[in-house]
Parts: structure tokens; sequence; C-alpha cells
């Protein structure tokens, strides 16, 4: 086995002081918490554009846009989105996502109402912005459960994709494998492939942001309680399955992925 040098090992260590730790002193300025706000403002509304996009683009241009492809899309903008500001705010795009990693110990508890509030205006901002200049109903952008299925049904399903969404972000957002690249392709893989084999029946929403939006412009709340309650109950799930695989959270790294870095910040959840 080749051994590591010491300069070697002292390279890697200062390293990641450099890029974990060097922001602690900081991290409670809050001056820099309109940056983390901002990043998912502007991501969940990136988000909501494409995922209610698709199926307001449809209904005003009928047999342009598969499903396949409406599915796919906000994938592939996660994707995007992680790679273009996750080292800012850590890219939750999502109430159950700021929520399990507070659940998790990566992110401290006060800090979610704001990731929730504004995740929610930049949902918001996103469906009025798509009614505006489509000029179709936000519903057709929604998410409701299919005919011939209950909201019992919707539940469940967004209840076990959640389960695997939030498992794959926790698992992509530890040790090596910050937000970046591998973050990337793994959540934006696994949001494609959830919408391809689970929007039939739910709209494979998996976002209570992503549905309140179109709901609130389109003024239909019809099953609501399926997006909120199904997604966490599934991260609720997810943080259990992390625990027993990983065991407790609130490790340097992990926090450092779930709470973003701009310069100069970065905090250890348990001292607050």
């Amino acid at each position: 086995m080749e051994q590591r040098s010491p300069a070697g090992e002292s390279k890697v260590l200062t390293y990641l002081d450099h890029e974990v730790l060097s922001g602690l002193q900081d991290f409670a300025d809050p001056s820099r918490e309109w940056r983390r706000l901002f990043s998912e403002l502007l991501g969940t509304f990136f988000l909501v554009l494409v995922a209610a996009g698709g199926g307001m683009m449809g209904q005003a241009f009928p047999d342009t846009i598969s499903r396949s492809a409406a599915v796919v899309a906000p994938g592939l903008m996660v994707m995007a989105i992680i790679l273009f500001m996750g080292k800012v705010s850590g890219a939750h795009l999502n109430p159950a996502v700021s929520i399990a990693f507070s659940l998790r110990g990566d992110f401290p508890w006060r800090r979610v109402p704001g990731y929730i509030v504004v995740q929610l205006i930049g949902a918001t901002l996103a469906a009025l912005f798509l009614h505006a200049v489509i000029n179709v109903s936000a519903t057709y952008g929604s998410n409701y459960p299919a005919a011939g299925y209950s909201a019992g049904d919707a539940f469940l399903m967004e209840g076990v994709l959640t389960l695997g969404l939030i498992s794959v972000i926790l698992g992509t957002a530890s040790g090596a494998q910050n937000v970046g690249f591998f973050g990337a392709i793994g959540v934006g893989a696994y949001i494609a492939l959830a919408g391809l084999w689970g929007s039939p029946i739910s709209g494979a929403s998996m976002n209570p942001a992503r549905t309140f939006g179109p709901d609130l412009v389109g003024n239909d709340f019809t099953s609501y309680w399926v997006y909120v309650v199904g997604p966490l109950a599934g991260a609720l799930l997810a943080v259990g399955a992390a625990w027993v695989l990983r065991g407790a959270g609130g490790g340097a790294v992990s926090s450092v992925a779930a709470q973003g870095n701009p310069p100069g910040d970065f905090e250890r959840p348990e001292k607050h």
C-alpha cells in the first residue's frame, strides 16, 4: 500500500482547515445572512420555474412537452443550482431539506424559518412569472393526486419518494462527498428518476415549497396537506436511516455542506 508522506498529509489538513473551518469566527455576522437567503430564494425560483413551467407550457402549447421531459427538467435544474450556488447556502430549495439537515444536527434551527420563508417566496414568484407570461392557470403547474387515486395514495408516494431524496442529499453532504459535483449529480439524477416513475400518482413534488407557489397563485390548495406532510414524513424517516447508516450528524464537513460557506461563514449548530 502506498504510504502518504507527512508533507502530503500536512497539505491535506491545511486545505481542509481552510475550506471547512476557516470561517468559524465570522459566521455569526448577520451582514452575511442575506446572501444565504437570497441564494435560497433565487434557487427555488429557478427550480419552480422549470418544475411548474413544464405543466403550464404543456397546457399552453399542447403536444410540445412530454411527461418525461417535464419531470427530468427539474432534476437538471437542481443539478445546475447546486453547482452554481450550493456553496453559498447549501442549496436546500426545499423546506423538507432544511428541516432534515437540522434534525441531523448539520444546520442550526434558528436559520430554518428564514430559509423556509424565502423558499416559499421564491416558489410564489416563479408561479406569478409563469402565470403572467404564459397566461394559463398556475394550477397546471402544481401537484394533485391523480384521478382514481386517493390523497392517502399520493401521501404514501410523496413520503417514499422524499425518503429517497433526503437520503441521497444527506449521503452526498457527508465525508468527502460535499455539495458540488457529487451532490449535484446524485440529487439531480434522483429527482429525474423519481419523477419518471412516481409522478403519475402524486406529481413527485417531494417539496412543500414547489407545490405551494402554484397553489397560491392558482388559488387551489386541494390536498395540499399531502405535499407538506408527505415530504416531512419522508424527511424524518431519512434522518433516521442516516443515523442507522452513518451514526450521529453534526460533523464539520457535513455542516458546511448543509449551511453553505460564503467567505467567513461557518458555525457548529450544537453551540447555538
